[in-house]
């Protein structure tokens, strides 16, 4: 690195830091939090955890719907339901990694959230083998959310590699850190399935540049849940989803955190 580069990098960590400062620790407790759609989720949080307490991956997805709903949606836009954890599965799931064979059932490990661990979980391959794989866990949260629907929260994010954790040196997938890539992924797939009829964002983990999962892996988000509200009886919508609006407040966030979000790839890109 150049002197020219070192002072541009300085400069945008000093101006990312100072911005992360401000919307994080003044702005933060007003702008974040909206439940306006979804008035039950206030009192949920927003983290999974893993088996040992640790914090792991934000909550990011939401669904409105019946199981058979997510199921069908999901089935629908070509995201597959993993087999449960066990010793043959795991060794599938080895074989698939070591000699880059597709595996599109392969188990994920359990995250806890409310207590219990996942109640669904999908994939959707990428590539030749397990190694790097979208992927969504759900909990149900609410058995009647504002609309009189089921409502589920989830995590998803996208497996990029097979590593150790930072924290327990047990063999686990690590995860690209745009959290908000993978969750956005998976609405667009919804939607261009017909099984979205209308989409909306709650307040989640709220901003967040140096998020750390249960492994250890850094994550970077803009803190919201999308929402989308499932089509009943698997059929299939007439149309593009509504979008429900969400407060101004919210979407001059969402636009600080964009701009703080390429200040920070482009630091983090240049060291």
């Amino acid at each position: 690195m150049n002197a020219r580069q070192f002072e541009w990098s300085a400069a945008v960590a000093v101006a990312t830091t100072a911005a992360y400062l401000l919307l994080a620790y003044l702005l933060a407790p007003f702008v974040w939090r909206h439940y306006e759609h979804q008035k039950g989720v206030a009192e949920l949080g927003a983290t999974t955890f893993t088996a040992q307490g640790i914090p792991g991956d934000p909550i990011n997805v939401g669904l409105e719907g019946s199981e058979e709903d997510v199921v069908c949606a999901m089935a629908a836009a070509g995201w597959s339901p993993a087999d449960p954890v066990t010793l043959a599965s795991s060794l599938k799931i080895a074989g698939s990694v070591i000699f880059r064979r597709p595996y599109v059932h392969a188990p994920v490990s359990a995250l806890y959230f409310g207590g219990r661990k996942q109640d669904l979980v999908f994939e959707k391959p990428s590539g030749g083998s397990t190694a790097k794989r979208h992927h969504v866990r759900l909990w149900r949260a609410l058995d009647a959310g504002d609309d009189g629907k089921p409502v589920w929260l989830g995590a998803a994010t996208f497996d990029n590699s097979v590593g150790v954790s930072h924290y327990t040196g047990q063999i686990t997938h690590h995860v690209a850190p745009d959290v908000d890539a993978e969750r956005d992924q998976l609405a667009e797939d919804l939607a261009a399935a017909q099984k979205v009829d209308a989409t909306y964002w709650v307040g989640g983990v709220g901003p967040t540049l140096f998020g750390r999962n249960g492994g250890g892996d850094p994550y970077l988000t803009d803190g919201e849940i999308a929402f989308s509200r499932l089509v009943a009886g698997c059929e299939a919508a007439q149309s593009a989803p509504i979008s429900l609006p969400a407060p101004p407040r919210i979407a001059a966030k969402n636009a600080v955190f964009a701009w703080l979000a390429k200040l920070w790839r482009t630091w983090t890109g240049n060291l």
